[in-house]
């Protein structure tokens, strides 16, 4: 079996714990819980024939007051940036962590799981924005972790950017 570590990395309440519990147990819960430090998860799926473990790592959120521990990246195989669409700061944010994760432990796949889609009329999110990332060839897309809109394929697609690295 193949297992791999993958990291959900992304600014306070942007939805990372949301899709992952919308992935990994299929549910959706309106309440709020910060995550404090690291919540790790299980899901095994199937990428091109093979079984994969992925063990997720949900980090809290980077804020003003606390800041991502660059050590909870150590061991990791890729990592799901989360944006809040209805909050431009978060994409700021986002890119900000991916520079330090970079340093960290190397640049390794990455996808921007663009969340909150279904909300939006409320987004502050620009064109421009969602076009710098593709020009820094980092895959975005777009979810509701609400809905379940493309929470699987956000997975799927890391998995398999995930088994082409040696």
């Amino acid at each position: 079996m193949i297992k791999k570590k993958i990291c959900m990395i992304g600014a306070f309440a942007v939805g990372k714990t949301s899709l992952v519990q919308q992935h990994v147990h299929s549910i959706f819960s309106e309440k709020y819980h910060t995550t404090v430090g690291v919540k790790i998860d299980k899901k095994t799926m199937v990428v091109a024939g093979r079984q994969v473990d992925l063990i997720i790592w949900d980090l809290h959120g980077e804020d003003d007051f606390q800041t991502v521990q660059m050590s909870y990246l150590r061991g990791s195989s890729g990592f799901i940036y989360v944006v809040d669409g209805t909050r431009r700061s978060t994409l700021d944010i986002a890119m900000k962590l991916k520079g330090r994760a970079d340093q960290a432990v190397g640049p390794l796949p990455a996808i921007v799981a663009l969340n909150k889609c279904d909300l939006e009329s409320r987004w502050e999110m620009a064109t421009d924005d969602i076009h710098r990332l593709a020009q820094e060839k980092i895959p975005v897309i777009q979810t509701s972790a609400k809905t379940g809109l493309s929470v699987e394929p956000v997975f799927q697609a890391l998995a398999e950017l995930v088994l082409e690295v040696p």
